[in-house]
Order: structure tokens, then sequence, then C-alpha cells
């Protein structure tokens, strides 16, 4: 299987990653991201890129592609709903209709995040886009697309988060996490349940396009 990894410096995206790279069915791993990773895996392959509105050339000249994880996410602070579209909406559908135009029968995972709204019509913007793209990724023509909702990702594996707020949070949260997760275990997932979930829908698929917390951790442990 050949992966293809957006937000591989993310802290989902570097679960994906190390996931990924711990499983002996996964031949290769591409990663698109404007930072180097310090992995010397001889299967991953890193590709930087400072510019995405270069991102369709750069994935014309990718060999054959089994599964994409989109893990590329931006907080909506201190944007408008416009800025907010451009680095969420253009962004994901530039890269994933350039992808289905090389290759219909690949398996696309984009991670959206709880409370999305799928009918574009709440008053929370950032919901309404991801709602938006959530749609539009749907009518793209892969032949299967799923949308990964998580709410609290507990990170693992001394996986940090890139923005400094949510790494204070983490860490203040850090003690918690074990009860917090018999608690509330329909909220709480760690980096290792969306990775290995993530495999799991490119390897199985699932019955429904939509990911909840809970389809996330069923379809990690299957």
């Amino acid at each position: 299987m050949n992966i293809l990894i957006f937000g591989a410096n993310g802290m989902v995206g570097q679960g994906a990653l190390r996931e990924a790279l711990s499983e002996a069915d996964v031949e290769q791993i591409f990663v698109i991201g404007r930072r180097p990773l310090t992995s010397t895996d001889k299967r991953l392959t890193q590709i930087i890129c400072e510019d995405f509105t270069l991102l369709p050339q750069l994935i014309e000249q990718l060999p054959r592609i089994d599964a994409c994880f989109f893990c590329l996410g931006q907080s909506s602070s201190g944007m408008n709903e416009q800025q907010y579209h451009a680095v969420t909406y253009d962004l994901t559908l530039s890269a994933a209709y350039t992808l289905v135009q090389n290759n219909t029968n690949m398996t696309f995972i984009y991670v959206s995040g709880a409370g999305t709204d799928s009918s574009e019509q709440g008053k929370t913007m950032w919901a309404r886009v991801k709602g938006s793209t959530e749609n539009a990724l749907l009518s793209c023509g892969f032949s299967a697309v799923y949308l990964f909702r998580p709410a609290v990702i507990q990170p693992l594996d001394n996986i940090r988060s890139k923005t400094a707020s949510y790494r204070i949070f983490y860490q203040i949260m850090k003690p918690l996490f074990p009860l917090l997760k018999r608690l509330l275990p329909a909220y709480i997932l760690t980096t290792r349940d969306i990775g290995q979930a993530m495999l799991n829908a490119a390897r199985y698929g699932y019955y429904t396009p939509i990911l909840e917390v809970k389809d996330i951790a069923m379809l990690a442990k299957q």
C-alpha cells in the first residue's frame, strides 16, 4: 500500500505517519509539507513544498497512491470566513481534484472535527467551512472518502502539537487523560487510535463515510 500524507508535522499527521511506519503492508509513504521531518525510514519520501499553489504539479509526479491521509488543519482564530475557506476548502480540494484525476480507485481520508456542520447553514463559521469541504470531497469521484471527526485527542509517543496553546493544554491535561478516557470514551481518542483507524479505513473500508469519535475508536481496533 502506498500512502500520501499531508500535514505530517502536525499532531494528527505525526500519529498517522508513526502508525504507517509500523505496518508491514505499507510499502511507500510520501509526505508533502513545508518543513522536513526527522525520520530517515527508507520507505519515506519527503517533498518540501513552501508554496501550496504548486501542489498539483507535485502530486502529478507521484507514483500510484492507494490512500491519502489529509491531516492539514488550521485554527480559524483570527480569520474571517474567506481566509479560512482558502486554507481549508481551497487547499484540500486542490489536492483532492489532482489526485482523483490521476487515480479514482483510491481512498481519501480527511481529518475534519467534531461539530462539523454538514448542512453548511449553521452559525459557526469553521463548522460551515469544514462541512462544505466534506461535502465537496464526497462528490470528487474517489472510490472511497472517509471524513474523520475527532474531538479531544491525546498525543502519545512524544508527539506534540505545533500550536503553543494546544501544547500547554495537553501538558495540563496529561495526568487526567487516563481517567477522562474511561469516563468519557465518546469524546477522547489517542493519536494511535486515529492513525490505526486511517490505515484500517484504507484496508477494509467502513460502513459510513462520516466517522465520529466512536466510529474512529471502533475502526482502530478492527
